[in-house]
């Protein structure tokens, strides 16, 4: 699997700790939109895309089998964010 491209879409709410939106494409060939940027007290880090289900529970709607996977996504979408951000400042 190779990330073929990566964008992010800053939010602008300085209280919130959702810091962007992304997308990935992943071989040229498939893409996947709404992953979250998030800032925590332990960092930046990736949420998959989710929704809520009947229960009030939130589920990821698409998600990374393995850990190498999860890893490849994490860096190139916050190496991205960080790209981003260090140009908006």
């Amino acid at each position: 699997m190779k990330i073929t491209d990566v964008r992010v879409r800053l939010i602008d709410k300085a209280e919130s700790k959702m810091k962007a939106i992304a997308s990935i494409t992943i071989d040229s060939d498939f893409v996947v939109h709404d992953i979250k940027v998030i800032d925590s007290d332990k960092g930046v880090f990736v949420s998959m895309p989710s929704k809520k289900d009947a229960n009030g529970d939130y589920k990821d709607i698409c998600h990374p089998i393995n850990t190498k996977t999860r890893l490849a996504i994490q860096e190139a979408v916050i190496a991205k964010y960080n790209e981003v951000a260090t140009k908006t400042e």
